[in-house]
C-alpha cells in the first residue's frame, strides 16, 4: 500500500510517499480502508520533534473508511462497516488498524468527508466546553484562532451554553468566517488583552481558550477576569516555556490547565458519549464544520505547509486513493 512515511524529524519536505507493507490486524483491531485521513496540528508536533516518535513511522491518527478485515476479539464490527476514529497513530495511508475500542461507528447519511473531520476537532472542542472549563450560561469566553478547526466548533458549542464569545482572528476571511460560526465579538491579536477588557467593562474573561502558545499565552493572563482559567491546549505558534506559578497569582488568582484530547476520551463509554452529542448536532444542524482543502495523499507536505502557514479556515483532508484534488 501507499502511505507517508517520516524516517526522521523535519520539516514538511521529511514527509515521504512510498509504498510499506499493508498492517494485519490483530485481534482486538479492524483494518480500514482509509477515504479520508484528517490532518491536525499533533501531526506537525509529531513530524517535528516536538513530542517524540519512534523513527520511520506513518504519521496521522484520525480518519474515516470501511471496515476490510476484522481481529477474532474485535466483535461488533463487520467488513463494509464505515467507522471514523482519532487517536490512530499510521492514518496517513491507504490502509490502517484500528484497535476497536476507538472505532466510532458512522450512521447513514453523514458522509466520510463530515466523519473524517468531525473526531479530533469536534471531540476535542466537546471537551473543552465541557469539562477542562465548563462553559455556563453567561459566560464570557475568549477563543484563540477562532476561524480554525477547532476555534469554529468551539465557537458553536460554547454558543450553545449560553456564552458570550470572543474571538481573535488574523484576517478580514477569519474574521467572517468566525462571526459566520457565531462569535460576538472577533478581534485581531494586537493588544486582544485590552479589547477583552473594554468589552468586558474591565472585568476580563471567564476562560480563554489558547491553542496558539508561545504568542499568546501573556495576553491570554491579562485577558482573565480574577479567578478564570486560561485552558492552554495547543501551540501553533510556539510551544510556551516554563511559567512560574506566581504569575498565576498575580493575574488574580487564576487557574491554568494544559489537557490533551486523550484523557477525556481514554474511557469508551465518555469516547462513544461525546462523538453521539457532536453526530446529534450536527444532524440537527446546530454544529456545522467547515472544509478548508482535501489534498492528495502524495501531497501531505503542501497540506503541512498549509497548516503551518496559519492561513487555513476549517479543515484539512488527505484523500488516500488520489481522488481528490485541492481545493
Amino acid at each position: 500500500m501507499k502511505a507517508i512515511v517520516v524516517s526522521s524529524p523535519g520539516g514538511p519536505a521529511v514527509l515521504q510517499y512510498r509504498e510499506v507493507e499493508t498492517p494485519r490486524p490483530a485481534r482486538d483491531q479492524v483494518l480500514v480502508q482509509v477515504s479520508r485521513a484528517g490532518v491536525n496540528y499533533v501531526d506537525v508536533y509529531e513530524r517535528s520533534g516536538v513530542y517524540p516518535c519512534s523513527m520511520p513511522f506513518v504519521p496521522g491518527g484520525e480518519g474515516a473508511g470501511r471496515v476490510v478485515a476484522t481481529g477474532s476479539d474485535a466483535t461488533g464490527f463487520r467488513p463494509g462497516d464505515r467507522v471514523a476514529w482519532e487517536g490512530v497513530s499510521g492514518s496517513y495511508a491507504e490502509y490502517v488498524a484500528v484497535p476497536a475500542a476507538k472505532a466510532l461507528p458512522v450512521p447513514d447519511g453523514v458522509d466520510d468527508e463530515l466523519a473524517a473531520a468531525l473526531p479530533v476537532q469536534g471531540l476535542t472542542a466537546h471537551y473543552l466546553a465541557t469539562a477542562s472549563y465548563r462553559i455556563a450560561p453567561g459566560d464570557t469566553v475568549l477563543i484563540h484562532a477562532g476561524a480554525g478547526g477547532v476555534g469554529l466548533v468551539l465557537t458553536q458549542l460554547a454558543r450553545m451554553r449560553g456564552a458570550r464569545v470572543l474571538t481573535t482572528v488574523s484576517s478580514a476571511a477569519k474574521a467572517e468566517a468566525s462571526r459566520d460560526a457565531g462569535a460576538d465579538h472577533v478581534l485581531g491579536y494586537q493588544d486582544f488583552a485590552a479589547d477583552v477588557r473594554r468589552l468586558t467593562d474591565g472585568a476580563g474573561a471567564h476562560a480563554v481558550y489558547d491553542g496558539v502558545g508561545a504568542s499568546t499565552i501573556d495576553g491570554s493572563l491579562a485577558a482573565l477576569r480574577r479567578r478564570g482559567t486560561l485552558v492552554l491546549f495547543g501551540g501553533s505558534s510556539g510551544q510556551v516555556p516554563p511559567l512560574d506559578p506566581q504569575r498565576l497569582a498575580r493575574a488574580g488568582s487564576v487557574l491554568l490547565t494544559r489537557p490533551t484530547l486523550a484523557d477525556f476520551v481514554a474511557d469508551r463509554a465518555e469516547l462513544e458519549a461525546r462523538f453521539s452529542d457532536l453526530l446529534a448536532w450536527v444532524a440537527a444542524g446546530r454544529l456545522r464544520l467547515r472544509l478548508h482543502s482535501r489534498y492528495p495523499l502524495a501531497e501531505a507536505a503542501r497540506a503541512h505547509r498549509h497548516l503551518a502557514d496559519r492561513a487555513t479556515i476549517g479543515k484539512l483532508l488527505l484523500v488516500p486513493d488520489r481522488s481528490g484534488a485541492a481545493s
